[in-house]
C-alpha cells in the first residue's frame, strides 16, 4: 500500500470514528429534546381544558375523584416538605462524614468507609420505602410520635435523607480533598488548630463543591419516587404537618401510570402537566447548582 493510499485509509477511518462519536453524543441531546417536546405538547393540551392559573395557584388536587380539581400546590408543597426533611438529615450528617473522611481518617479507613457509605446510594428505593413503613414509622410511633400513622411525610423524609446522604458526603469530601495542602499547612503554621483550619480555610475553599452537592441532593430528593410513594402515601392534601400522609408529584405520576386511566382523558394529560412542573423544578435546581459552582469556585495555581 502506497503512502497516499495509507493516508486515505487512515482519514476514512478517523472520519468514521468521528461520525460514530458524534452520533453517540447526539443521543442524549435528541432524547432531551424529544422529552421536552412531548411534555410541551401534552401539557399544552392539558391547559386547553384547565386554566394555567387554576393549576399553578389552586390549593385542591382531586384528579381521580369527582369533583375534579387540578391545583398543583398540594403536590408541590408535599414534595418540597419531604425534600427539606431529607436535607435536614442528610446535610449535617453528610458534611460531618465528609470532614472526617477528608481531614481525619487514615487512607486505610477512608478506603474502607467511603465505599460502604456510597453503598446507600445503590440500595433500591423501593427497599427504602419498605424500610420506612416497617421500621421507621413503627419506631417513631413507639417512641416520640404515638399519633403517627403508617404513612407520613416525616418517615418519607427520613429515608430519602438516607438516600441522598452519600451524594453530599462523597461530593463534599472530593471538594475538600481538592483544596491544596499548602493552604492547610499555612494555616497550621500561623497557629490555627485543625478544627479552625477546617472551618476557616478548607470549608470556605471547598464551598462551591459543597453547595453543588447539596443542590444535587435536593434535586435527587425532589425526584424520588418509590420510597416516597410507599412511605408518604397517596393523600393529596395541602398540609405542612410532617406527621400527615401526603402525595408528591412523583407519587401522582406513578398513580396515573398504572394503566387504569384512559389515555386521552384529562387525568392522563394532567400526568404531563405535573411532569412538566417537576421538570421545571429540577432544571431550576440544576441551573442554581451550576451558578453556585461558578460563583464560589476557587482556582489554585
Amino acid at each position: 500500500m502506497t503512502g497516499a493510499a495509507a493516508r486515505g485509509t487512515r482519514r476514512w477511518r478517523e472520519g468514521a470514528i468521528e461520525a460514530v462519536l458524534f452520533l453517540s453524543a447526539s443521543v442524549g441531546v435528541v432524547t432531551t429534546v424529544g422529552i421536552i417536546v412531548v411534555l410541551a405538547v401534552e401539557t399544552f393540551e392539558f391547559f386547553v381544558q384547565v386554566s394555567p392559573l387554576e393549576f399553578l395557584t389552586g390549593s385542591v388536587w382531586s384528579a381521580m375523584i369527582r369533583p375534579y380539581a387540578f391545583g398543583v400546590i398540594p403536590l408541590v408543597v408535599s414534595t418540597l416538605m419531604i425534600a427539606l426533611i431529607a436535607l435536614a438529615i442528610a446535610v449535617p450528617l453528610g458534611l460531618l462524614a465528609a470532614v472526617y473522611l477528608a481531614e481525619y481518617a487514615s487512607t486505610r479507613t477512608r478506603d474502607m468507609l467511603k465505599p460502604i457509605l456510597e453503598l446507600l446510594a445503590g440500595i433500591p428505593t423501593i427497599v427504602l420505602g419498605f424500610f420506612a413503613i416497617t421500621v421507621v414509622s413503627p419506631a417513631l410511633k413507639a417512641t416520640v410520635l404515638p399519633s403517627l400513622g403508617p404513612f407520613s411525610a416525616l418517615a418519607a423524609g427520613i429515608v430519602v435523607g438516607l438516600l441522598v446522604l452519600p451524594v453530599i458526603a462523597s461530593l463534599s469530601e472530593d471538594a475538600m480533598r481538592a483544596v491544596p495542602r499548602t493552604l492547610r499547612e499555612g494555616s497550621l503554621a500561623l497557629g490555627a488548630t485543625s478544627f479552625e483550619t477546617i472551618r476557616k480555610v478548607v470549608f470556605p475553599a471547598a464551598l462551591s463543591g459543597v453547595m453543588a452537592s447539596i443542590i444535587l441532593a435536593m434535586s435527587r430528593a425532589v425526584g424520588e419516587t418509590m420510597a416516597v410513594l410507599l412511605a408518604a402515601g397517596t393523600n393529596p392534601t395541602l398540609t405542612l404537618d410532617p406527621r400527615d400522609s401526603v402525595q408528591t408529584m412523583t407519587a401522582f405520576i406513578v398513580q396515573v401510570s398504572l394503566g387504569d386511566t384512559p389515555q386521552q382523558s384529562i387525568q392522563f394529560k394532567s400526568l404531563f402537566a405535573v411532569g412538566a412542573t417537576l421538570f421545571a423544578m429540577t432544571l431550576a435546581l440544576n441551573l442554581l447548582s451550576d451558578w453556585l459552582v461558578r460563583r464560589f469556585r476557587n482556582v489554585y495555581e
